[in-house]
């Protein structure tokens, strides 16, 4: 029955994580119910992240909706970003890593009533002074802690004034590229306990597929209101959670 749950947690956390990021609000507090270990619940959604967010990028890249060559370079700044997040976590207290969350929700949650992007962009991505760091510091924070990692980046790509569509194939990218470096670090350290991972990556999968499909339908003025509300949300679970 655990391993059911887990696999509707992954079906559930994922296709929001798709469409607006924030798919830790549900799999991390729920496998932390459930008794699983912190490093070990986050070691999987890592896994399983891995997996389902490459295989709604390859969707999206069939479709043509994305092209590898705008996208490739993101690989290798994700990948370090997510490495560095797995070696500071393992040196920092649950507690910092929560203040860390809470300041840098908070920061896109003002910054997405002030900035510009509004996803309707059909700007490419480009190797840039903001697009580097931007990503490099979110696969940190996807290494360190993870949850709202998907929903900074889409306030990034739309900063950065990306189309929808295209901004959900990039973050499903980066957030391969961070995951898979983060659980390389977890699997090494031993903290990965795989029919836990097993069940939550097959409902990621599917959620991932679900996501993706409803991504290409919902209209680019909503993605902003959806995005204050996930972000809203996961503010308070946090704040919750670690400061009440």
């Amino acid at each position: 029955m655990e391993y059911v749950i887990l696999f509707f947690i992954g079906l559930c956390a994922t296709t929001m994580g798709t469409l607006a990021g924030g798919g830790g609000l549900i799999s991390l507090p729920v496998m932390l119910i459930m008794g699983i270990p912190v490093h070990s619940a986050i070691g999987a959604n890592k896994v399983s992240n891995t997996v389902s967010s490459f295989s709604s990028f390859f969707y999206l890249l069939k479709k043509k909706e994305i092209s590898l060559k705008e996208s490739f370079w993101m690989i290798p700044v994700s990948i370090c970003g997510g490495i560095s997040g797995g070696y500071i976590a393992s040196r920092v207290s649950g507690e910092n890593m929560y203040i860390v969350a809470i300041v840098l929700l908070i920061f896109a949650f003002i910054v997405s009533f002030i900035g510009k992007g509004n996803f309707n962009g059909k700007e490419p991505l480009k190797l840039n002074k903001i697009s580097v760091p931007g990503l490099y510091s979110i696969g940190i924070y996807d290494g360190l802690f993870g949850p709202g990692q998907g929903t900074l980046m889409l306030y990034l790509f739309g900063y950065l004034n990306i189309g929808y569509i295209r901004a959900v194939g990039l973050v499903r990218l980066a957030t391969f590229s961070s995951c898979f470096g983060a659980a390389i670090t977890y699997i090494a350290t031993g903290k990965i306990i795989w029919p836990v991972t097993l069940a939550l990556l097959l409902g990621s999968l599917s959620g991932a597929q679900i996501g993706v499909r409803i991504a290409q339908k919902l209209k680019p003025q909503y993605v902003k209101p959806i995005l204050r509300i996930v972000t809203a949300a996961l503010i308070i679970q946090i704040f919750a959670e670690n400061v009440l």
